[in-house]
């Protein structure tokens, strides 16, 4: 995510900002339909938990954002023709991938491919909570942490290392990544680890391809880079 702070940040929601919204709450509606689809049942109490979780975290962590800084939510819906071409490819894959995930542990739930104990999938809920919330701190701290990668130093793009960068330089990948990790755990589907698991490797070449790109076209960022060391997660990457 682009590391933007504009100079004078709009306070109120925008249309960008509106229209973000209803996506993020359109993906409650799209969520619960691919895994009850694909599942052929409501009786599933693991899919309920998910998007109960998930839109509690909507609830909470986002509409305090959208209420107290309303100028991330704005830029989050904001599209730029700046993106990387890299970042049109990630996201082309990545979305499909993602609700892959979600289809397969539906079906693994409809024909009992697989069975994760009970403990492992209560585990998987606590896994979630900070995937959950992480990226509303992310969005708390850096007004304009965009949903793309760009690099705008016109609109006063600087480096931010203030709230959860100053332990990691991408703490929104990793939010994402401890999300794919407990998924399957938490929907009880081994199978879901699959996707899962290809949706992490592609965040991480994401963050790599990122990071490379803030070096070279961000003012600071390579000195905040000695700073904070890890990319991802402290003391490995």
């Amino acid at each position: 995510m682009s590391q933007l702070t504009a100079q004078q940040p709009q306070q109120k929601l925008d249309e960008n900002g509106r229209r973000r919204l209803v996506q993020v709450f359109g993906l409650v509606v799209v969520y619960a339909l691919l895994l009850f689809l694909s599942a052929g049942t409501l009786r599933w109490w693991n899919a309920w938990a998910y998007l109960g979780l998930f839109l509690l975290a909507i609830l909470t962590g986002g509409l305090y954002v959208a209420r107290r800084r309303p100028a991330a939510i704005n830029e989050r819906g904001r599209s730029s023709e700046q993106t990387k071409p890299f970042d049109r490819l990630f996201s082309a894959v990545a979305a499909p991938l993602a609700l892959s995930a979600l289809v397969v542990a539906g079906l693994d739930q409809r024909f009992g491919w697989s069975a994760v104990p009970l403990w492992a999938q209560i585990a998987g809920f606590i896994g979630l909570l900070p995937g959950s919330y992480l990226p509303y701190w992310v969005m708390w701290v850096n007004a304009y942490a965009a949903t793309s990668v760009r690099v705008e130093t016109g609109r006063g793009q600087h480096v931010i290392d203030d709230g959860p960068y100053r332990f990691v330089r991408h703490p929104m990948y990793t939010g994402m990544i401890l999300s794919d990790l407990f998924l399957p755990l938490a929907l009880g589907s081994w199978w879901a680890a699959v996707p899962a698991g290809l949706m992490i490797a592609l965040v991480i070449w994401r963050t790599a391809r990122e990071d490379q790109t803030l070096r070279a076209e961000l003012p600071g960022y390579a000195d905040y880079a000695q700073r904070t060391r890890f990319r991802l997660l402290p003391g490995l990457w």
